[in-house]
C-alpha cells in the first residue's frame, strides 16, 4: 500500500493480514448465527477453505506482487482450473470428458501466448514471486473442491462466514506482529490507507468469496474455476487506464482463452449431458 507520492504505507504481510482480519470482523454476525452448524466432523473443512482458499492466497499474493506485476499475476492465477481438474479427478473420483479437458488445455494455450504477447506485463522478482502465485492457486484449488465435494450441506455465506470466523485467530496475532497498528499510529497517511483496504475487504473480499462460494455450489468445478482465465483478460483491459497497449496477439490470445472456456463449459457439459442414460 503506497502514498500518492509512491511512499509505502503498509508492508505486503500488513496489507494481507488487515485484510483478512477486516473481512473476518464484517462477516462475525453471519459467523455467530451460523455457529449451531458447526461440528467437529466439518470444522477441519473449513479451516482447509478459509487457510487454503483465503488467508495463505492473500499472503502469497501480497508477496509475489513486490516482485512481479499486476498483470502477471492475474496470468498466472489462471493455474486455478488445471490444479481444480487434477484435485477433483485424483482426490475425489471426478470424471470429465474429453471436450472440458480440450477446453482447459486451449484456454490453457491462450494464457501462455498472452503471457508471451504482453509489453508492459514482464517479469521483475525471483522465480520465488512466481512461485507464491502458482502456490496460492494450488490453495484455490483445494478450496473449491472441499466446497463443492465436502460442504454442499451449508449456504455460500455460511461456508464464508465460519471459514473467515478461523482464520481470524491466526489474523489478529500476525496484524500486532506485523507492527500494523505502529504504523497506523506514525504514518499520517496510514488512515487513508487502511480505508481502501477496509473497502477491499469487504467488498472485493467478503461478497467476492460469497459469490464464488455460491457459484462453487450451484455449477460444476471445472466452471467455476475456469472463470479466472477471465482474469488476465481484465487485468490488461483496466491497462489500458494506464496507457498500456493491447496489441492484436494479446486480442487473439484473449479469443483463445475466451474459446477454452466456450468449449470446457458449454460444448463439454452439452456433450456430458448428451452421454447420460435416458
Amino acid at each position: 500500500m503506497e502514498t500518492t507520492s509512491g511512499e509505502a504505507i503498509f508492508t505486503h504481510t500488513q496489507v494481507a493480514a488487515l485484510r483478512m482480519c477486516i473481512a473476518a470482523l464484517f462477516l462475525l454476525p453471519i459467523a455467530f448465527k451460523a455457529l449451531r452448524k458447526l461440528s467437529g466432523r466439518n470444522i477441519w473443512k473449513l479451516a482447509i477453505v478459509g487457510l487454503l482458499g483465503n488467508f495463505a492466497p492473500a499472503f502469497l499474493f501480497t508477496f509475489a506482487e513486490t516482485g512481479i506485476s499486476t498483470g502477471y499475476a492475474g496470468m498466472l492465477n489462471s493455474c486455478t482450473p488445471i490444479f481444480a481438474l487434477i484435485i477433483g479427478f485424483t482426490v475425489f473420483q471426478n470424471r470429465l470428458n474429453g471436450w472440458q479437458i480440450l477446453g482447459v488445455v486451449i484456454g490453457t494455450m491462450g494464457i501462455v501466448g498472452l503471457t508471451f504477447s504482453g509489453q508492459n506485463v514482464s517479469l521483475n522478482g525471483s522465480f520465488i514471486h512466481v512461485g507464491a502465485v502458482v502456490l496460492a492457486t494450488l490453495g484455490y484449488a483445494i478450496s473449491l473442491n472441499t466446497i463443492k465435494y465436502t460442504l454442499q450441506h451449508l449456504k455460500s455465506s455460511e461456508i464464508t462466514a465460519l471459514s473467515f470466523l478461523i482464520i481470524l485467530l491466526p489474523g489478529i496475532p500476525l496484524v500486532f506482529f506485523s507492527g500494523a497498528f505502529e504504523t497506523i499510529h506514525s504514518n499520517p497517511h496510514a488512515w487513508t490507507g487502511l480505508g481502501y483496504i477496509a473497502i477491499l475487504s469487504v467488498i472485493g473480499t467478503s461478497f467476492a468469496v460469497i459469490l464464488f462460494n455460491r457459484l462453487i455450489s450451484n455449477a460444476s468445478i471445472l466452471f467455476a474455476s475456469s472463470v479466472t482465465y477471465l482474469i488476465p483478460v481484465v487485468a490488461l483491459l483496466i491497462g489500458i487506464g494506464f496507457n498500456e497497449q493491447i496489441n492484436a496477439y494479446q486480442i487473439i490470445s484473449m479469443i483463445v482463452i475466451l474459446s477454452g472456456v466456450f468449449v470446457a463449459n458449454v460444448v463439454g457439459r452439452k456433450k456430458a449431458k448428451e452421454m447420460l442414460p435416458r
